[in-house]
């Protein structure tokens, strides 16, 4: 994309979400001005403006703790925006066909106005109260793949977790019950397949504390990684500095034979967010040829954290794992994902002799610190 074609990209979404917010904020105003009719109009404007432009104010070269309370402001109005633009569209269109068939007359009556407005805001106070009660509930899932033909004497149990986002919102809170999970599954094998980080290493408030907690993950045969799209940017080395020290091994295009009873490949995302170095991702063909170099009969097993690559790969991949769609995270991102993509969520097949999928909704929150219609998972995979 052309430098003028970006600025006018840029331009035409600041214009489309200033348009949104203007929509929002009068019609808060509006509502507000029931209960309160001396409200200050410029102080509503004010507090307003700051809420609309609180995540662009927490990526400024601003001091730290300034940075840190505007993204954590700007985190929570995002859910808080999207239900009340939602549910405000609705009443309006409720309204509109109200009038059509001369259910609600003309002029609208204050009071319908002032019910209108206590509806939405109560709902959108108990969907995104809902949203952070679920998203701080780690569930647990667990799937059985037969693979074809194998080595494999004994099952295998891999646990797999995704989107981590440590230094987001609320990250690191859960991080210790997030360990003491795997460890209650008791596994061979533990797969973090990609999105540990967000964006930013220096975001990690305790990054102390976070090696000494995955360090702790007990798991017979270790832990891999692979990455994923906020995986890079100006902080990659001390991101994978990081695993390092967390004895976390990642495979960057490369597998791992385990127990001689596996063959773990872990992809390079195609699209990271700030670039990984000079790191690339492999041609899947070249891939899919080391497969076939193997000349094994063990399973193979890819962790490839968009599940939009499933289908580059052939028979010879017993079985994919996936993060990155968080299941659409909140209502209706779950409608998007679900149209994007072939499976953007559980267990999917597409004929007997193709590759095994399980795509995971996330164990962590990106960017709202909520989760409706989703839940934050760990997973469980018994591979026979």
């Amino acid at each position: 994309m052309s430098t003028v074609g970006m600025v006018l990209g840029i331009i035409l979404m600041l214009s489309l979400y200033g348009g949104m917010n203007f929509f929002i904020g009068r019609r808060i105003f509006q509502f507000l001005r029931f209960p309160f009719p001396h409200l200050n109009g410029k102080v509503f404007a004010g507090i307003y403006i700051v809420l609309a432009l609180s995540l662009m104010i927490g990526i400024l070269p601003l001091p730290p703790e300034i940075k840190a309370i505007m993204s954590w402001i700007g985190s929570y109005w995002m859910g808080i925006f999207v239900y009340l633009l939602i549910l405000l569209l609705v009443a309006e269109l409720v309204i509109l066909l109200g009038r059509l068939i001369k259910v609600i007359p003309r002029p609208i009556p204050k009071s319908i106005r002032f019910y209108k407005g206590a509806i939405v805001l109560l709902l959108t106070i108990g969907l995104v109260s809902y949203g952070m009660y679920n998203a701080n509930q780690i569930k647990q899932v667990s799937y059985e793949i037969q693979t074809k033909e194998s080595t494999m004497a004994t099952e295998m149990k891999i646990v797999m977790i995704s989107d981590l986002h440590l230094g987001a919102v609320n990250s690191e809170k859960h991080l210790e019950s997030i360990v003491q999970g795997i460890n209650n599954l008791d596994p061979d094998l533990v797969c973090l397949v990609g999105d540990v980080f967000n964006d930013d290493f220096n975001a990690i408030r305790n990054p102390d504390r976070a090696i000494e907690l995955l360090k702790s993950i007990k798991a017979t045969y270790g832990v891999y990684s692979s990455l994923g799209n906020h995986d890079g940017g100006n902080t990659f080395n001390e991101m994978t500095s990081f695993l390092q020290e967390s004895n976390i091994k990642l495979l960057n295009d490369e597998y791992e034979i385990i127990d001689e009873r596996l063959v773990l490949f872990g992809r390079v995302d195609p699209t990271p967010i700030g670039g990984f170095g000079d790191l690339k991702r492999k041609d899947t063909k070249d891939i899919m040829k080391t497969v076939a170099s193997l000349h094994t009969n063990m399973p193979v097993v890819m962790m490839d954290h968009n599940p939009a690559n499933i289908e580059e790969y052939g028979n010879e991949v017993d079985l994919i794992i996936s993060g990155h769609t968080h299941k659409g995270q909140i209502f209706p991102g779950n409608l998007i994902t679900n149209a994007l993509y072939i499976v953007d969520y559980g267990h999917y097949q597409k004929d007997a002799e193709s590759p095994h999928v399980i795509v995971s909704s996330g164990v962590g929150t990106w960017a709202m610190p909520m989760r409706i219609g989703s839940n934050s998972e760990i997973v469980s995979i018994s591979l026979r």
